[in-house]
Protein backbone atom coordinates (compact mmCIF):
# COMPACT_ATOMS: atom_id res chain seq x y z
CA UNK A 1 0.00 0.00 0.00
CA UNK A 2 1.38 3.40 -0.93
CA UNK A 3 1.91 5.58 2.17
CA UNK A 4 0.83 8.73 0.32
CA UNK A 5 -1.60 7.70 -2.45
CA UNK A 6 -4.91 7.82 -0.48
CA UNK A 7 -4.43 11.35 0.85
CA UNK A 8 -2.85 12.55 -2.39
CA UNK A 9 -5.72 11.33 -4.56
CA UNK A 10 -8.33 12.93 -2.31
CA UNK A 11 -6.43 16.21 -2.54
CA UNK A 12 -6.09 15.86 -6.32
CA UNK A 13 -9.83 15.31 -6.75
CA UNK A 14 -10.46 18.57 -4.93
CA UNK A 15 -7.61 20.76 -6.24
CA UNK A 16 -6.56 19.52 -9.67
CA UNK A 17 -6.16 22.42 -12.07
CA UNK A 18 -8.38 22.48 -15.14
CA UNK A 19 -5.96 21.98 -18.03
CA UNK A 20 -6.81 21.46 -21.73
CA UNK A 21 -5.09 18.07 -21.87
CA UNK A 22 -6.67 16.63 -18.74
CA UNK A 23 -9.73 14.44 -18.63
CA UNK A 24 -8.91 12.43 -21.74
CA UNK A 25 -7.05 9.13 -22.09
CA UNK A 26 -6.32 9.86 -25.77
CA UNK A 27 -2.63 8.87 -26.07
CA UNK A 28 -2.03 11.43 -28.84
CA UNK A 29 -3.13 14.29 -26.59
CA UNK A 30 -1.33 12.91 -23.55
CA UNK A 31 1.87 12.48 -25.55
CA UNK A 32 1.63 15.95 -27.11
CA UNK A 33 1.11 17.63 -23.73
CA UNK A 34 3.94 15.69 -22.06
CA UNK A 35 6.42 16.61 -24.81
CA UNK A 36 5.43 20.27 -24.61
CA UNK A 37 5.66 20.28 -20.81
CA UNK A 38 9.27 19.10 -20.82
CA UNK A 39 11.24 22.00 -19.30
CA UNK A 40 8.36 24.40 -20.04
CA UNK A 41 5.85 25.95 -17.65
CA UNK A 42 2.20 24.94 -17.76
CA UNK A 43 0.92 28.45 -18.46
CA UNK A 44 3.17 28.75 -21.49
CA UNK A 45 2.13 25.37 -22.88
CA UNK A 46 -1.64 25.96 -22.79
CA UNK A 47 -1.85 28.21 -25.84
CA UNK A 48 0.65 26.17 -27.87
CA UNK A 49 -1.19 22.94 -27.09
CA UNK A 50 -4.51 24.40 -28.21
CA UNK A 51 -3.05 25.78 -31.45
CA UNK A 52 -1.31 22.50 -32.19
CA UNK A 53 -4.53 20.52 -31.81
CA UNK A 54 -6.37 22.96 -34.04
CA UNK A 55 -3.73 22.51 -36.75
CA UNK A 56 -3.21 18.77 -36.22
CA UNK A 57 -6.27 17.23 -34.51
CA UNK A 58 -5.05 13.66 -35.15
CA UNK A 59 -1.61 12.13 -35.29
CA UNK A 60 -2.08 11.41 -39.00
CA UNK A 61 -2.39 15.15 -39.65
CA UNK A 62 0.83 15.84 -37.75
CA UNK A 63 2.62 13.05 -39.61
CA UNK A 64 1.55 14.47 -42.98
CA UNK A 65 2.63 18.04 -42.17
CA UNK A 66 5.93 19.44 -43.50
CA UNK A 67 8.57 19.80 -40.78
CA UNK A 68 8.88 23.52 -41.56
CA UNK A 69 5.20 24.01 -40.69
CA UNK A 70 5.59 22.11 -37.42
CA UNK A 71 8.63 24.18 -36.45
CA UNK A 72 6.80 27.40 -37.29
CA UNK A 73 3.90 26.40 -35.04
CA UNK A 74 6.40 25.50 -32.31
CA UNK A 75 8.23 28.84 -32.69
CA UNK A 76 8.86 30.46 -29.31
CA UNK A 77 8.34 27.31 -27.25
CA UNK A 78 12.06 26.50 -27.29
CA UNK A 79 13.99 23.22 -27.13
CA UNK A 80 13.25 22.61 -30.80
CA UNK A 81 14.56 19.04 -30.79
CA UNK A 82 11.21 18.24 -29.14
CA UNK A 83 9.36 19.43 -32.24
CA UNK A 84 11.63 17.48 -34.58
CA UNK A 85 11.22 14.31 -32.50
CA UNK A 86 7.48 14.91 -32.26
CA UNK A 87 7.31 14.94 -36.05
CA UNK A 88 9.49 11.83 -36.36
CA UNK A 89 7.43 9.90 -33.83
CA UNK A 90 4.15 10.94 -35.47
CA UNK A 91 5.37 9.52 -38.76
CA UNK A 92 6.50 6.26 -37.15
CA UNK A 93 3.18 5.74 -35.38
CA UNK A 94 1.04 6.86 -38.32
CA UNK A 95 2.88 4.96 -41.06
CA UNK A 96 4.60 2.03 -39.33
CA UNK A 97 2.16 1.29 -36.50
CA UNK A 98 -1.18 1.97 -38.20
CA UNK A 99 -1.76 4.98 -35.94
CA UNK A 100 -1.68 2.91 -32.73
CA UNK A 101 0.48 4.03 -29.82
CA UNK A 102 2.57 1.41 -28.01
CA UNK A 103 1.13 0.75 -24.57
CA UNK A 104 4.21 -0.35 -22.62
CA UNK A 105 6.96 1.80 -21.14
CA UNK A 106 9.59 -0.26 -22.93
CA UNK A 107 8.00 0.14 -26.36
CA UNK A 108 7.28 3.84 -25.87
CA UNK A 109 10.93 4.47 -25.01
CA UNK A 110 11.93 3.19 -28.44
CA UNK A 111 10.29 6.23 -30.05
CA UNK A 112 12.23 9.49 -30.70
CA UNK A 113 12.05 12.00 -27.88
CA UNK A 114 10.40 9.67 -25.34
CA UNK A 115 12.49 8.90 -22.27
CA UNK A 116 11.66 6.98 -19.14
CA UNK A 117 9.65 9.77 -17.51
CA UNK A 118 7.57 10.58 -20.60
CA UNK A 119 6.97 6.89 -21.31
CA UNK A 120 5.73 6.38 -17.75
CA UNK A 121 3.42 9.38 -17.98
CA UNK A 122 1.89 8.26 -21.29
CA UNK A 123 1.54 4.64 -20.22
CA UNK A 124 -0.08 5.46 -16.88
CA UNK A 125 -2.35 8.33 -17.96
CA UNK A 126 -3.46 6.96 -21.34
CA UNK A 127 -3.44 3.22 -20.65
CA UNK A 128 -3.57 2.81 -16.86
CA UNK A 129 -0.22 0.99 -16.74
CA UNK A 130 1.41 0.88 -13.28
CA UNK A 131 4.42 2.92 -14.34
CA UNK A 132 6.26 5.46 -12.18
CA UNK A 133 7.22 9.01 -13.17
CA UNK A 134 10.17 11.02 -11.88
CA UNK A 135 10.64 14.55 -13.20
CA UNK A 136 11.99 17.59 -11.39
CA UNK A 137 8.77 18.23 -9.49
CA UNK A 138 8.37 14.62 -8.35
CA UNK A 139 12.06 14.40 -7.41
CA UNK A 140 11.63 17.42 -5.16
CA UNK A 141 8.52 15.93 -3.51
CA UNK A 142 10.25 12.62 -2.84
CA UNK A 143 13.47 14.26 -1.61
CA UNK A 144 11.45 16.16 0.99
CA UNK A 145 9.23 13.25 1.96
CA UNK A 146 12.37 11.19 2.60
CA UNK A 147 14.45 14.14 3.89
CA UNK A 148 17.06 12.94 1.46
CA UNK A 149 20.56 14.34 2.06
CA UNK A 150 22.08 12.63 -1.01
CA UNK A 151 22.71 14.58 -4.23
CA UNK A 152 19.65 13.95 -6.42
CA UNK A 153 21.66 14.53 -9.60
CA UNK A 154 23.84 11.47 -8.98
CA UNK A 155 23.00 8.20 -10.81
CA UNK A 156 22.83 6.11 -7.65
CA UNK A 157 20.38 8.54 -6.04
CA UNK A 158 18.24 8.63 -9.18
CA UNK A 159 18.14 4.83 -9.25
CA UNK A 160 16.97 4.76 -5.64
CA UNK A 161 14.28 7.38 -6.32
CA UNK A 162 12.97 5.47 -9.35
CA UNK A 163 12.72 2.35 -7.20
CA UNK A 164 10.89 4.27 -4.48
CA UNK A 165 8.54 5.83 -7.06
CA UNK A 166 7.68 2.36 -8.35
CA UNK A 167 7.18 0.86 -4.90
CA UNK A 168 4.78 3.67 -3.90
CA UNK A 169 2.49 3.25 -6.92
CA UNK A 170 -1.13 2.50 -6.03
CA UNK A 171 -2.96 -0.37 -7.71
CA UNK A 172 -5.80 1.86 -8.89
CA UNK A 173 -5.90 5.29 -10.57
CA UNK A 174 -2.17 5.29 -11.24
CA UNK A 175 -2.50 7.94 -13.94
CA UNK A 176 -4.29 10.31 -11.56
CA UNK A 177 -1.72 9.52 -8.86
CA UNK A 178 1.18 10.44 -11.15
CA UNK A 179 -0.54 13.66 -12.20
CA UNK A 180 -1.22 14.42 -8.53
CA UNK A 181 2.48 14.09 -7.73
CA UNK A 182 3.36 16.50 -10.54
CA UNK A 183 0.62 18.91 -9.44
CA UNK A 184 1.80 18.78 -5.83
CA UNK A 185 5.34 19.66 -6.86
CA UNK A 186 4.18 22.44 -9.15
CA UNK A 187 1.69 24.17 -6.85
CA UNK A 188 2.50 23.24 -3.23
CA UNK A 189 5.93 21.63 -2.83
CA UNK A 190 7.61 24.51 -4.66
CA UNK A 191 11.38 24.91 -4.98
CA UNK A 192 11.32 27.98 -2.73
CA UNK A 193 8.90 28.68 0.08
CA UNK A 194 6.85 25.46 -0.17
CA UNK A 195 3.27 25.75 1.05
CA UNK A 196 3.62 23.05 3.69
CA UNK A 197 0.44 24.12 5.47
CA UNK A 198 -1.51 23.16 2.32
CA UNK A 199 0.25 19.84 1.72
CA UNK A 200 -1.97 16.73 1.89
CA UNK A 201 0.99 14.50 2.81
CA UNK A 202 2.57 16.78 5.40
CA UNK A 203 2.22 14.06 8.06
CA UNK A 204 4.41 11.74 5.97
CA UNK A 205 7.05 14.39 5.20
CA UNK A 206 10.31 13.88 7.08
CA UNK A 207 11.76 17.18 5.88
CA UNK A 208 8.78 19.03 7.36
CA UNK A 209 9.26 17.18 10.64
CA UNK A 210 12.97 18.07 10.66
CA UNK A 211 12.46 21.62 9.30
CA UNK A 212 14.81 20.93 6.37
CA UNK A 213 12.46 21.71 3.46
CA UNK A 214 14.65 24.57 2.26
CA UNK A 215 17.66 22.24 2.10
CA UNK A 216 15.98 19.61 -0.08
CA UNK A 217 16.60 18.46 -2.69
CA UNK A 218 20.39 18.49 -2.55
CA UNK A 219 22.00 19.29 -5.92
CA UNK A 220 25.57 19.90 -7.01
CA UNK A 221 26.48 23.52 -7.66
CA UNK A 222 26.07 24.72 -11.22
CA UNK A 223 29.17 25.45 -13.24
CA UNK A 224 29.69 29.01 -14.54
CA UNK A 225 27.71 29.60 -17.73
CA UNK A 226 30.01 30.29 -20.71
CA UNK A 227 29.42 33.23 -23.02
CA UNK A 228 30.05 33.50 -26.76
CA UNK A 229 30.06 36.38 -29.23
CA UNK A 230 28.12 35.41 -32.35
CA UNK A 231 27.76 37.25 -35.64
CA UNK A 232 24.90 37.37 -38.14
CA UNK A 233 24.60 39.05 -41.49
CA UNK A 234 21.65 40.93 -42.93
CA UNK A 235 22.83 40.23 -46.46
CA UNK A 236 21.04 42.40 -48.99
CA UNK A 237 20.74 41.51 -52.66
CA UNK A 238 20.55 44.34 -55.19
CA UNK A 239 16.85 43.51 -55.72
CA UNK A 240 16.00 44.18 -52.05
CA UNK A 241 15.82 40.60 -50.82
CA UNK A 242 17.61 39.18 -47.76
CA UNK A 243 19.55 35.93 -47.55
CA UNK A 244 18.49 33.50 -44.82
CA UNK A 245 19.80 30.03 -44.06
CA UNK A 246 18.24 26.95 -42.49
CA UNK A 247 20.30 25.34 -39.75
CA UNK A 248 21.21 21.63 -40.04
CA UNK A 249 18.32 19.45 -38.87
CA UNK A 250 20.33 17.93 -36.02
CA UNK A 251 21.85 19.99 -33.24
CA UNK A 252 20.95 23.26 -31.56
CA UNK A 253 17.91 24.99 -33.14
CA UNK A 254 17.97 22.33 -35.85
CA UNK A 255 15.72 23.12 -38.80
CA UNK A 256 15.16 26.75 -37.83
CA UNK A 257 16.04 29.62 -40.14
CA UNK A 258 18.54 32.32 -39.27
CA UNK A 259 20.50 35.24 -40.56
CA UNK A 260 23.70 33.38 -41.45
CA UNK A 261 26.85 33.79 -39.41
CA UNK A 262 28.51 32.06 -36.50
CA UNK A 263 30.67 32.12 -33.36
CA UNK A 264 33.76 34.30 -33.18
CA UNK A 265 37.07 32.61 -32.55
CA UNK A 266 39.61 33.89 -30.00
CA UNK A 267 41.29 37.06 -31.22
CA UNK A 268 39.03 37.36 -34.28
CA UNK A 269 37.24 40.61 -35.06
CA UNK A 270 33.50 40.38 -35.55
CA UNK A 271 33.55 41.44 -39.23
CA UNK A 272 36.33 38.92 -39.94
CA UNK A 273 34.30 36.23 -38.15
CA UNK A 274 31.25 36.98 -40.25
CA UNK A 275 33.16 36.89 -43.54
CA UNK A 276 34.82 33.58 -42.56
CA UNK A 277 31.56 31.94 -41.47
CA UNK A 278 29.80 32.94 -44.68
CA UNK A 279 32.60 31.46 -46.77
CA UNK A 280 32.64 28.24 -44.74
CA UNK A 281 28.87 27.71 -44.58
CA UNK A 282 27.61 29.20 -47.86
CA UNK A 283 30.69 29.90 -50.03
CA UNK A 284 29.70 33.54 -50.56
CA UNK A 285 31.54 36.85 -50.28
CA UNK A 286 30.08 39.93 -48.63
CA UNK A 287 31.07 43.44 -47.68
CA UNK A 288 30.41 43.82 -43.96
CA UNK A 289 28.87 47.18 -43.20
CA UNK A 290 27.50 48.83 -40.07
CA UNK A 291 26.48 47.07 -36.89
CA UNK A 292 22.69 46.84 -37.18
CA UNK A 293 21.70 45.62 -33.71
CA UNK A 294 22.93 43.60 -30.72
CA UNK A 295 20.84 40.88 -29.08
CA UNK A 296 21.66 39.08 -25.82
CA UNK A 297 20.15 35.65 -25.36
CA UNK A 298 20.55 32.74 -22.95
CA UNK A 299 20.32 29.05 -23.74
CA UNK A 300 20.26 26.25 -21.18
CA UNK A 301 24.03 25.83 -20.88
CA UNK A 302 25.49 29.02 -22.35
CA UNK A 303 24.77 32.64 -23.26
CA UNK A 304 25.38 34.57 -26.46
CA UNK A 305 25.63 38.14 -27.62
CA UNK A 306 24.46 38.25 -31.24
CA UNK A 307 26.00 41.05 -33.33
CA UNK A 308 23.96 41.57 -36.50
CA UNK A 309 25.66 43.50 -39.30
CA UNK A 310 24.25 44.98 -42.48
CA UNK A 311 26.07 43.34 -45.41
CA UNK A 312 26.25 43.84 -49.16
CA UNK A 313 26.27 40.68 -51.25
CA UNK A 314 29.36 40.60 -53.49
CA UNK A 315 29.16 37.21 -55.15
CA UNK A 316 29.24 33.44 -55.07
CA UNK A 317 26.23 31.20 -55.55
CA UNK A 318 25.16 30.09 -52.05
CA UNK A 319 26.06 26.46 -51.36
CA UNK A 320 24.65 24.03 -48.78
CA UNK A 321 27.98 23.45 -47.03
CA UNK A 322 27.18 24.13 -43.38
CA UNK A 323 23.46 24.73 -43.76
CA UNK A 324 20.46 22.58 -44.62
CA UNK A 325 19.00 25.12 -47.04
CA UNK A 326 19.07 28.79 -47.98
CA UNK A 327 16.71 31.30 -49.57
CA UNK A 328 16.51 34.87 -50.79
CA UNK A 329 13.35 36.36 -49.29
CA UNK A 330 11.54 39.65 -49.18
CA UNK A 331 11.63 41.31 -45.74
CA UNK A 332 7.83 41.12 -45.77
CA UNK A 333 8.04 37.32 -45.98
CA UNK A 334 10.41 36.75 -43.07
CA UNK A 335 7.58 35.96 -40.63
CA UNK A 336 6.57 32.97 -42.76
CA UNK A 337 9.73 31.17 -41.66
CA UNK A 338 10.53 29.71 -38.24
CA UNK A 339 13.35 31.56 -36.46
CA UNK A 340 14.92 31.28 -33.03
CA UNK A 341 14.32 33.96 -30.40
CA UNK A 342 17.51 35.95 -31.05
CA UNK A 343 16.87 36.16 -34.79
CA UNK A 344 13.25 37.13 -34.18
CA UNK A 345 14.57 40.07 -32.16
CA UNK A 346 16.61 41.11 -35.20
CA UNK A 347 13.47 40.88 -37.35
CA UNK A 348 11.60 43.01 -34.80
CA UNK A 349 14.28 45.69 -35.07
CA UNK A 350 14.23 45.49 -38.85
CA UNK A 351 10.46 46.01 -38.90
CA UNK A 352 10.66 48.86 -36.39
CA UNK A 353 13.16 50.76 -38.52
CA UNK A 354 11.20 50.16 -41.71
CA UNK A 355 8.00 51.41 -40.03
CA UNK A 356 9.80 54.57 -38.90
CA UNK A 357 10.58 55.35 -42.53
CA UNK A 358 6.96 54.99 -43.68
Amino acid sequence: MSPIAPRLLVWYDQHAATLPWRGTPDPYRVWLSEIMLQQTQVETVKAYYTRFLQAYPQITALAAAPLDDVLKLWEGLGYYSRARNLHKTARIIAYDMDGRFPQTVEALQQLPGIGRYTAGAIASIAFGVRAPVLDGNVTRVFARLLDLSDDTTQPATKTMLWARAESWLPHQRVGDYNQALMELGRTVCKPRQPLCHECPVQAQCKAFANDTQALRPVKKKRQPVPHYDVTAGLIWHDDGRLLIAQRPLDGLLGGLWEFPGGKAEDGETLPACLRRELREELAIEVEVGDLFTVVRHGFTHFKITLHAFTCRYLGGIPQKIGVHDWAWVSPDDLRRYSFGKADRAVIDELENRRNMLL
